[in-house]
């Protein structure tokens, strides 16, 4: 629906690097196509017919096109109304009636935008995105929102509910599982892969979707890990840690964004005019929609005794819901999710002067503007009958299951305790080790746990010689006491457990969480393994039999206990729907794993909120030293695992860093080279990492940044020579006046297979 221009294009690239919006990558690697920005010009076409049909809107008409119901909602008075959008509803039947009311018997014959909360996948589900970020590979993102895309579309579905693309420091944050990790680099290529796999080059098409990248923004970062909590930051680091996941995002084309629940510095993610009108909106140049999250508009309002109306309340902000509407509609949302502030208090707000006809033109004509681009005018409808034969098909699920064995992270491998031997009798032992229900992960979609592989059901695939034993149970629930969920709290099944360990050749234990137990609402104040799984470890390993741990899980884990102890630790987070053969693929060697983490995980809960990019202080942390920055009961102030880690079954050789020049000049490029090299005996993949820091800056400056990286694949004894290409977007920041600033000096760069280490070399940017 949107005419591309090639000269357009290079003033968005042109403008990002000026901006420092834009992240540069490697020349060689995928992540580059992953970020080269996309977003179009308006076309003139899309805009006569958007001007011509608000031209003849009514107030009420408008104020119905800012409403976004819920599926138990929505009626077909909504629809003959008017109503804007409809999220949740699955049923591709129902979806075309309300869409038939809505083009039929509405005055003006606008259709309805539905809406999914398609997070890693639809049926089809794939690994959690925090899971996928472990691959640093974004063809992994890109083929998981083909998928989701074509799955959603079948169903009448046009607007999903992602990329979450909230950077997060934050391990005890339950919706950590949503996102790419805590680096804005890699959640910024990450966020851009989904939104142009998602959307394609026209989100008008059959198979295509709008992105609603989320939660806008700052919502990773809330105080104590607790969900919906209030977050605080300064300029710099909101736009320097927070916002570039988004930028890409938008930059990719995104033509929805959603705001956050939570308050930042003060104000309420939806009404917050500095990200939704200054940044979003003026200074990126988004002509799309911004909508709600779920009744945020009416959390704006203070709580009950102070106002005499009902439902959802808290930040205090507004003393009321027509206060709550006009602050959001002037802040820079456009429509409101689930609370009718905006539609029951329009009118009155309007002669009141509380609000412009300007300000409600402007939402509608960007609600009506995404609806052309999307075709719904001309494509209103889908067939039915041709929903069911778009899931779960094979390419979907080949994908899946690559996709979850590229997202696998060895922390562990003493004595090469791994691979297994797929000839050797085989214990699956653990709660997780049949269940097909938590394979898929928080915001599994429309996922069944019937479509799911049970680590037990792939391994014995590979493996006929093999036994199951539960030991203890984990149900995943959300009692309304707020009880804990049954997390394996007794230890009567450990005596069989022992037992199966003793009778076979080699063990695998299947532990983590429940995925009721991360996603939203689910954070926790200790991230240990739940209940007694620790000592399941201990009676195993006392049998001296070979054993790893598989872990499932939505977020970091505090390990050192299971470290000290099990010989082998793979992290699988939630897999999908192919988690059993995946998990056996990398097991017996089939696949070699080479995924790195895209999160820190701490030794102890005390360490959070811990991550790689961390400020150096004026004390930096010495174990030597008594008056520095770190903890007294801790060895060391590093995590147990760090962002980038990940082992591999062979091993590999990086060398021979070699610069470009020694100087590069503000809106310049330099290159940098490295030499990459199999050096064990079986082919595998490696991440290639690159990091700079400015020694010297106006504004203290992260230890390190990640700035490319690059997966390759080597057979034994191979070498490849990977190129990175920097520029200014690389070298230089924001400042605490959100101006970006690229500085005179030295510039540090570092390559390697982690955020620690690595080769080193440095360059200087100069004056001009």
């Amino acid at each position: 629906m949107r005419r591309r221009t090639a000269a357009f294009g290079a003033a968005l690239a042109t403008l990002a690097a000026l901006a420092g919006g834009g992240v540069s990558a490697s020349t060689q690697s995928r992540d580059e196509a992953a970020m080269r920005p996309t977003r179009t010009a308006p076309d003139q076409g899309v805009e006569a017919r958007v001007s011509a049909l608000l031209a003849k809107m009514t107030l009420d008409e408008k104020l119905q096109q800012l409403q976004l119901l819920s599926d138990g909602q929505v009626t077909d008075a909504d629809a003959k109304k008017g109503v804007g959008g409809v999220f949740s509803l699955t049923d591709p039947q129902q979806i075309n009636h309300l869409q038939h009311v809505a083009m039929e018997q509405s005055r003006l014959h606008i259709p309805i935008l539905f809406a999914y909360d398609t997070i890693h996948g639809y049926r089809t589900v794939f690994p959690v995105p925090l899971g996928a970020a472990s691959s640093f590979d974004p063809s992994v993102a890109a083929d998981d929102d083909t998928y989701a895309a074509r799955e959603t579309a079948a169903v009448g579905i046009k607007q999903i509910y992602s990329p979450m693309v909230d950077v997060s420091h934050e391990p005890r944050w339950g919706r950590i599982a949503e996102g790419s990790g805590e680096d804005p680099y890699l959640g910024s290529v990450f966020a851009a892969a989904r939104v142009k796999a998602a959307q394609g080059d026209d989100y008008g098409a059959p198979d295509k979707v709008i992105t609603s990248p989320k939660h806008f923004a700052a919502y990773g970062q809330p105080e104590g890990g607790r969900d919906y909590n209030t977050t605080d930051l300064s300029e710099q680091r909101l736009r320097n840690l927070y916002l570039p996941p988004f930028k890409a995002a938008v930059d990719a084309g995104a033509d929805t964004v959603m705001c956050s629940f939570n308050a930042i510095n003060g104000s309420p993610g939806c009404g917050d005019s500095h990200t939704e009108t200054d940044i979003l909106k003026k200074e990126w140049g988004f002509d799309g929609f911004v909508e709600s999250d779920y009744t945020a508009v009416s959390e704006m309002r203070t709580c009950p005794p102070r106002t005499p109306d009902t439902g959802p309340c808290g930040h205090g902000v507004a003393a009321d819901g027509p206060g709550a509407a006009a602050l959001a509609l002037n802040s820079g949302t456009d429509s409101e999710m689930v609370s009718t502030n905006l539609r029951d208090y329009g009118r009155r707000l309007l002669a009141e002067h509380r609000i412009s006809t300007q300000r409600v033109d402007d939402a509608v004509r960007r609600i009506l503007r995404v609806k052309f681009r999307a075709g719904l005018f001309d494509h209103p409808y889908v067939d039915p009958s041709k929903a069911d034969a778009a899931q779960l098909r094979p390419d979907a699920v080949a994908a899946a299951r690559k996709a979850a064995g590229r997202s696998m992270v060895l922390l562990k491998n003493d004595r090469s305790t791994l691979p297994l031997d797929p000839s050797k009798s085989t214990a699956v032992i653990g709660p997780l080790g049949d269940d097909q229900h938590d394979m898929l992960g928080p915001w599994w979609g429309q996922g069944r746990d019937q479509d799911a592989v049970s680590v037990y059901q792939g391994i014995k695939a590979q493996n006929p010689h093999t036994t199951f034993t539960q030991a203890c149970q984990m149900i995943d629930k959300d009692p309304p006491d707020n009880t804990p969920a049954d997390e394996c709290g007794s230890d009567a099944g450990f005596p069989q457990a022992v037992a199966a360990a003793k009778a076979a050749d080699q063990v695998v234990l299947a532990l983590g969480e429940t995925r009721g137990q991360s996603g939203e609402a689910a954070s926790r104040s200790d991230i240990d393994l739940p209940g007694r799984q620790q000592e399941l470890i201990e009676a195993i390993k006392a049998t001296g039999k070979p054993f790893a741990v598989v872990l499932f899980n939505g977020r970091p884990l505090t390990l050192s206990k299971v470290a000290a102890s099990a010989p082998s630790i793979l992290e699988a987070w939630f897999p999908g729907v192919q988690a059993g053969n995946a998990v056996a693929d990398v097991l017996f060697g089939k696949v070699n794993p080479g995924g790195k983490l895209p999160v820190s995980f701490p030794r102890t809960i005390g360490q959070v909120p811990i991550y790689y990019d961390h400020d150096p202080t004026g004390r930096p942390c010495d174990p030597g030293a008594k008056y520095d920055s770190r903890y007294r009961d801790l060895p060391s102030c590093d995590p147990l695992y760090a962002f980038g880690y990940g082992l591999s079954y062979t091993t590999f050789d990086v060398s021979h860093l070699r610069l470009g020049s020694k100087t590069m000049s503000p809106n310049g490029t330099i290159t940098a080279k490295v030499d990459v090299k199999n050096t064990g005996g079986r082919a595998g993949d490696e991440v290639v990492q690159l990091y700079l820091h400015d020694p010297v800056a106006s504004i203290e400056q992260p230890v390190r940044r990640l700035r490319g990286f690059q997966r390759v694949t080597l057979a034994p004894g191979q070498t490849k020579t990977l190129t990175f290409t920097l520029g200014r977007a690389d070298v230089g920041f924001y400042d605490n006046g959100g101006r970006f600033v690229v500085e005179p000096g030295s510039i540090d760069v570092y390559v390697g297979d982690s955020s620690t280490g690595g080769l080193h070399d440095s360059f200087t940017v100069t004056a001009r």
